[in-house]
């Protein structure tokens, strides 16, 4: 096995499905050693005989990041088991689905707000520590919906935006301290949880609301975070054309934002 995670101790939520799962599948081939999180323990169960199939340790830490107490016992058995922290992956993530005049349920903004930002900010600020000792990485799967808005996702852009901007704000802090801090950006990944977005009355849509036909697979999704993470880049930008997407917002931002609802009615 080889590879920059090789022997690496490796934090990451939102395992049990998705873009954690390839993540965690992808650290488990170079030989990493895991720390599996996330709120359904039979999936993390799943995830984690996967992994060691691999190549990979693991173990399975039951975790909300929304509760900040939760957060730091998933790095102190981490660290206890391990006996370090070499990079933080915040993936856990929560979306929503409904034009936010609809929201009948305000409590939905404050549970995307705390599973997206706040989770992320509990488990950082649990394991930077340790990540300072071994001078670090931490990787944020993050969204295009952190750098644009994006009509029906309100509570999710808003939410993502919150996470870049802490997150732009403690790689300065950081600057000097060899923890690097990357911020990957995609559209839309056809992970399946879309059903699971939170719909106006706070209960999950039950259904995927667009074609994902186009959607980028979570295997690459992963493939390039990891890449982007190892080469301790600022930001991952995933596609031609979001970038030129972001360039164009600098100066015609009301054509970004025809881009973006056409994506969010298309999946393109």
């Amino acid at each position: 096995m080889s590879g920059a995670f090789h022997d690496q101790v490796v934090i990451v939520t939102g395992a049990s499905g998705g873009i954690g799962e390839q993540i965690a599948l992808q650290l488990a081939a170079q030989g990493a050693r895991l720390a599996l999180a996330a709120r359904r323990a039979e999936e993390l169960n799943r995830v984690s005989r996967l992994c060691v199939e691999a190549g990979g340790a693991t173990i399975i830490v039951p975790t909300d990041v929304g509760d900040a107490a939760s957060c730091q016992d998933l790095v102190a058995r981490t660290v206890a088991q391990y006996g370090r922290v070499d990079m933080l992956v915040n993936n856990a993530g929560l979306g929503m689905w409904s034009r936010a005049e609809d929201v009948s349920d305000l409590t939905v903004f404050e549970r995307v707000m705390r599973v997206n930002y706040l989770g992320a900010v509990y488990c950082t600020l649990a394991a930077l520590p340790y990540l300072r000792a071994t001078k670090g990485r931490i990787l944020c799967i993050s969204s295009l919906a952190g750098r644009t808005g994006v009509p029906l996702r309100s509570g999710y852009s808003a939410s993502k935006h919150a996470m870049a901007g802490f997150f732009d704000s403690l790689r300065i802090e950081l600057s000097g301290s060899g923890v690097s801090v990357t911020l990957s950006d995609p559209g839309f990944v056809g992970t399946g949880a879309q059903g699971r977005n939170l719909s106006a009355t706070g209960q999950p849509l039950g259904h995927v609301p667009i074609d994902m036909a186009a959607a980028m697979a979570p295997a690459e999704c992963a493939r390039q975070s990891i890449a982007a993470a190892a080469g301790r880049k600022r930001e991952l930008v995933m596609t031609a054309r979001a970038k030129i997407g972001l360039w164009l917002k600098l100066i015609a931002p009301g054509f970004v934002d025809g881009m973006a609802a056409k994506a969010t009615a298309t999946g393109k």
